[in-house]
C-alpha cells in the first residue's frame, strides 16, 4: 500500500511552491531598472520566508533553484555569474534562515536574530563564491570593496526592506493560521 503524504508536508509543498512563484514574479516589478532591482532585491524575500514556513529543505531548494529558473525563462539575472552566484547565496538563506530559527527560542528578536545570521551567511557564501570564480579566472578581480560595495552598500535598502517586512509577514501568516505549523 503507497503511503500518502501528510497535510503538513503538502501545505509546505505548495506553501514553497508559492514562494518560488513570487520569485520569479516579484523581480518584474523592478526589472525596467536593474539598479533598483540590485537595491530592493525581490528574489530575496520569498526565500527567507520559504524558509522559515516551510523548513530548511524547502528553503534551500527554492533559494537553488529561483534565480536559475527565472534565468532559463527570461534571461535575467544572466545564468553565469549572474544566477549561478545567486543559486548560492539564495540557497544559504533558506537553509541558514530555517535551521537559525530551529534552534534559538520563538520570541521574535531571535526571529530577527535568525534573519540576520542568514543575511550575513548568505552574503559571505556569494562573496566567497565570487573569490572562487576568481580563482577559476572566470572574473578579472574582485576585492573586498568590491564585496561590500556589493552586497552591503548597493543592497541596503533591500536589507533594511528584509529586515522590516520578513518577520512582519511571517507573524502575520502565522498568526492568520494560513501557512505550515
Amino acid at each position: 500500500m503507497k503511503k500518502r503524504p501528510s497535510r503538513i508536508t503538502l501545505q509546505r509543498l505548495v506553501c514553497a511552491a508559492l514562494c518560488l512563484s513570487l520569485c520569479i514574479v516579484l523581480p518584474f516589478l523592478t526589472g525596467q531598472l536593474r539598479d533598483l532591482g540590485n537595491a530592493l532585491l525581490p528574489m530575496h524575500l520569498p526565500v527567507l520566508l520559504c524558509g522559515l514556513l516551510c523548513g530548511w529543505q524547502y528553503g534551500l531548494v527554492v533559494g537553488f533553484a529561483a534565480p536559475l529558473l527565472r534565468s532559463l525563462m527570461f534571461g535575467m539575472p544572466p545564468m553565469f555569474p549572474g544566477a549561478v552566484g545567486m543559486c548560492v547565496e539564495l540557497a544559504v538563506y533558506g537553509l541558514t534562515i530555517a535551521l537559525a530559527y530551529r534552534l534559538l527560542p520563538k520570541k521574535t528578536g531571535f526571529l530577527y536574530v535568525s534573519l540576520l545570521i542568514s543575511m550575513v551567511a548568505g552574503r559571505l557564501a556569494g562573496g566567497a563564491f565570487k573569490l572562487v570564480l576568481l580563482g577559476l579566472g572566470q572574473l578579472k578581480t574582485y576585492s573586498l570593496a568590491m564585496f561590500l560595495s556589493g552586497y552591503v552598500t548597493e543592497a541596503l535598502p533591500g536589507i533594511v526592506l528584509q529586515i522590516l517586512l520578513v518577520p512582519l509577514l511571517f507573524l502575520a501568516l502565522r498568526r492568520a493560521k494560513v501557512v505550515p505549523a
